[in-house]
């Protein structure tokens, strides 16, 4: 049975509602300070002058990472848009980052658009999470020219509008998957996936947010007590990925599409229009 710790905590806020970013380079703990260097020499080398800048999110920038449970969440933002990028090597790096380092549960890799981050004319999830949660820790700082966000609608949208599709994905991953690590993968994508948007349907009740899991599962059941053991299958599954894919997919069949009716029920009140990305 998997323990769950009662860690994290709800983003703080000012005096007027916006989110306030507690991560600091000054709070990462020193133990991550070589996976970190490791990682913005792999964007430097293959990237070359399409690098911009490099971010890093989570637990560790806000001081909170724990050795060897912690996962490395880092982005890069490039020049050009990453479609127009070589990436076939990210693959072959995050594996050969993730067998030297064992300070981190996991590394990722990913890229974003200098054009995309500063785009905000409408709601973008990552230029929210580099605002509220990131720090840069090379290359010029896009953080300051971002846009105050609040806990609101727009905030919640994200993480509705798009579960059908997440959750329909994640069962044809799961089908007749034979591969171990591409099961783990899938199982604590799609989580907290659903853990978070657990959260998303209270935001506007709660007026509050956060990243971590924990606090997100209590917010929800808070306002679902019948479906709290749900939620906790879920946090449990995001902690400690099962690789039985004939549970997994009972379990999306069952209480992901009670979260899909839910998130419609959402949409129709708030988005009946179902716009993508909402006005910040």
């Amino acid at each position: 049975m998997t323990t769950i710790k009662e860690i994290g905590s709800l983003c703080i806020t000012d005096k007027d509602g916006y989110i306030i970013n507690q991560s600091d380079r000054n709070k990462i703990n020193p133990i991550f300070s070589l996976v970190i260097h490791d990682v913005i020499n792999a964007y430097s080398t293959y990237l070359k002058d399409d690098l911009h800048s490099v971010y890093i999110r989570g637990s560790i920038p806000k001081g909170i990472g724990i050795e060897g449970v912690a996962d490395l969440d880092t982005i890069a933002v490039t020049k050009q848009q990453p479609n127009k990028l070589q990436l076939n090597w990210v693959k072959k790096i995050e594996h050969s980052l993730n067998q030297k380092y064992d300070c981190v549960d996991g590394i990722e890799l990913s890229f974003y658009s200098i054009e995309d981050i500063l785009n905000t004319s409408s709601f973008s999830i990552m230029s929210f999470i580099l605002k509220t949660h990131g720090i840069c820790v090379f290359g010029e700082d896009l953080i300051p020219q971002l846009p105050k966000y609040k806990a609101n609608e727009a905030l919640a949208n994200d993480h509705l509008i798009y579960l059908q599709a997440q959750i329909k994905n994640a069962c044809e991953d799961l089908k007749d998957n034979s591969d171990i690590e591409d099961i783990k993968d899938c199982c604590k994508w799609i989580m907290k996936v659903i853990v978070r948007a657990g959260l998303a349907l209270v935001i506007m009740k709660e007026n509050t947010y956060t990243r971590d899991l924990y606090p997100a599962y209590k917010l929800f059941s808070k306002y679902f007590p019948e479906k709290e053991q749900d939620m906790r299958k879920a946090l449990e599954y995001a902690i400690t990925p099962v690789i039985d894919t004939k549970v997994l997919l009972l379990f999306l069949n069952e209480f992901g599409k009670w979260m899909i009716s839910e998130a419609d029920r959402w949409l129709q009140f708030y988005n009946s229009n179902r716009e993508l990305d909402m006005k910040i």
